[in-house]
């Protein structure tokens, strides 16, 4: 399955246009630089990663709200997502 690219919200910096990442990607990397803070604090107890943990989670929070609206706003418009 592939997913089709769109704009990109950084969590950092706002919307940016990134025709090469969708939102899948995005969500993965997002994902994916969550797992040694996870690490370091499941497993090996370290309070400070687990303040990154929370708000790396905000930020993914943040995205999710960001996509859920977007996908709202298409399917509501009745526009292909592509």
């Amino acid at each position: 399955m592939e997913i089709e690219n769109t704009t990109m919200t950084d969590s950092t910096n706002g919307p940016e246009a990134a025709p090469t990442a969708s939102r899948y990607d995005e969500l993965e990397r997002m994902v994916a630089a969550m797992k040694d803070d996870f690490i370091r604090f499941y497993v090996q107890g370290n309070k400070a990663a687990g303040t990154r943990v929370r708000a790396a989670m905000q930020d993914l929070k943040t995205f999710a709200q960001t996509v859920r609206t977007e996908v709202q706003t298409i399917k509501n418009e009745g526009k292909s997502a592509s």
